[in-house]
């Protein structure tokens, strides 16, 4: 419980080391929010949420020049860096409710993902900080999202 409460005050303090801490302990992935090798994660919308969110990002017409489709990936983690969820891919060529993982995107655009808030078990998660990580042909970008209940 102390930890706990170390961590998410340090996480509350130190907004730019928390997303860099999260990036290598997660798997040494990028942590910058701005544009990385033709990709943005872009802010969930809402947050804080309760119990429900969407996660936009865009894919650039850079990552198409060569004719392959981007491979993406989302992950959620909770302010311990323990792997949580995978949301599901809104809008995409395969159907609704595909997990975003190594799913193929074939055009460059903005894009959505959904989250119902609930772990891979399918509890629902508890109110604090969560890591949301997009991945896209092996680089990545890290956001942080608020459940709040």
């Amino acid at each position: 419980m102390r930890r706990t409460c170390c961590v998410l005050f340090m996480l509350l303090l130190l907004p730019g080391a928390t997303e860099e801490l999260a990036a290598q302990q997660v798997g040494g992935a990028e942590s910058s929010g701005q544009r990385a090798s033709g990709f943005t994660l872009e802010q969930n919308r809402p947050n804080p949420f309760n119990p429900e969110t969407r996660i936009p990002f865009v894919l650039d017409e850079t990552l198409f020049v060569d004719g392959r489709p981007a491979v993406v990936s989302i992950r959620i983690f909770n302010a311990l860096q323990q792997f949580v969820a995978t949301p599901t891919a809104l809008n995409h060529a395969m159907g609704q409710g595909v997990d975003v993982v190594d799913l193929e995107y074939r055009n460059a655009g903005r894009f959505e993902a959904y989250w119902d808030g609930r772990d891979r078990r399918g509890d629902s998660v508890a109110s604090g900080i969560y890591f949301l990580q997009l991945i896209v042909n092996g680089k990545s970008q890290i956001r942080r999202m608020l459940v709040a209940k």
